[in-house]
């Protein structure tokens, strides 16, 4: 079964995801340039959102960190184990994540400070509840190879004594994890994030300002600059396959369906925080559909803006996006026999066929968990 959020969402003057030069990022779609959002950093803004967060108790999200030596060397300690232990233990550690390391590697990492060993070279996701059973079995492991032959023991014999670990983690569950070490487990995502990009062509501004130096006395600006920004109507498109997600969870329903729900909400509510201080554009979307599909059959309605949206006398931004959206979808339904359940929470006055509409995103919220399986 999937299920998949359709949004809408027109931002007021915004910067709110810049690429390496500070400006807004953008692409190409129909041979028009649009405003993108990177799914990277919509991933970011749902999985620190409120909304996310505080629908889980402690333990059920996890963390992207370097600093994993750091977090087993404080577990090692509460176990009792010396200082001289733990070292080599964490010595080890940065190989073992790695997977692999040759020989000329080896020699650098021999030339490392401690605070340098203190840190894995690659970002690793981790559940919190990871953290304290890897450390157990550091320790098993070590106590099984013995101090004075630990650090000839090949990184990977010590892996795969090691074993693996899969976490109890809703975000990872959801978002995945890729790792190269085998006792970090790779994880499928269950969830699938578009870049957003806008259902208008994009058309860029620039903002030039000026700073006065308060206590100079004297006129003019103490500096200039100027930053690009835009408004645009955004079309977002997320997806999320339930097998996936309930084997990811160990085969917790409960819990997978309050992630779907909190994913909802979170989508719905989070904004990305790209120059909010400056622009402050916290716009919630105009129009929201959710689809559930019986057949893993993902489909992104993008293409209904093929033709840019346009506001005329007649029709505001939103109201042609959304009329765009509604014939597109009514046409690929009928093309390819695609039946859904669907619901709408529409700001804009409209009617689509076949799809129920609700009055409020805790009324579709409340939809969506009706049409969840229970077992």
């Amino acid at each position: 079964m999937l299920i998949q959020f359709h949004m809408l969402q027109n931002y007021a003057p915004s910067n709110l995801n810049r690429d390496d030069t500070g400006s807004p990022k953008d692409a190409l779609f129909g041979g028009v340039r649009r405003g993108r959002i990177s799914s990277q950093c919509l991933k970011r803004s749902i999985r620190f959102s409120p909304a996310f967060r505080d629908a889980f108790e402690d333990g059920l999200l996890g963390v992207r960190t370097r600093s994993l030596p750091d977090l087993i060397k404080k577990e090692l300690e509460g176990m009792g184990v010396s200082p001289v232990d733990s070292d080599k233990m964490i010595g080890k550690l940065n190989e073992i994540i790695k997977g692999s390391k040759k020989e000329s590697e080896a020699e650098e990492a021999e030339q490392e400070d401690e605070e340098i060993k203190m840190t894995t070279q690659q970002l690793v996701f981790l559940g919190k509840g990871e953290i304290k059973p890897f450390a157990e079995r550091l320790k098993s492991v070590y106590d099984e190879i013995g101090a004075n032959k630990w650090e000839k023991e090949k990184a990977k014999d010590i892996a795969q004594k090691l074993g693996g670990s899969l976490p109890k983690s809703v975000d990872i569950a959801m978002f995945g994890r890729m790792t190269t070490s085998s006792t970090i487990q790779d994880v499928a995502a269950a969830v699938q994030v578009a870049h957003a990009i806008t259902a208008n062509a994009l058309k860029p501004e620039f903002d030039y300002f000026t700073a006065v130096d308060d206590l100079s006395n004297e006129s003019g600006a103490g500096m200039i600059g100027d930053i690009e920004f835009n408004s645009s109507t955004y079309y977002k498109y997320i997806n999320v396959h339930w097998e996936q997600l309930l084997n990811n969870l160990g085969g917790d329903i409960r819990i997978a369906q309050k992630a779907i729900l909190a994913l909802l909400e979170a989508a719905a509510t989070s904004q990305p925080s790209g120059k909010q201080n400056t622009f402050a554009a916290h716009n919630l979307p105009d129009f929201i559909m959710v689809e559930i599909n019986k057949r893993n059959l993902p489909v992104s309605y993008a293409n209904a803006f093929l033709t840019p949206a346009r506001q005329s006398h007649e029709k505001t931004m939103m109201k042609d996006s959304i009329e765009a959206f509604a014939s597109y979808m009514g046409t690929i339904k009928e093309k390819y026999d695609i039946e859904t359940e669907k619901a709408y929470l529409s700001t804009v006055k409209t009617s689509i066929e076949g799809c129920e509409e609700v009055t409020s995103l805790t009324e579709l919220s409340k939809w969506l968990g009706k049409n969840l399986p229970e077992s």
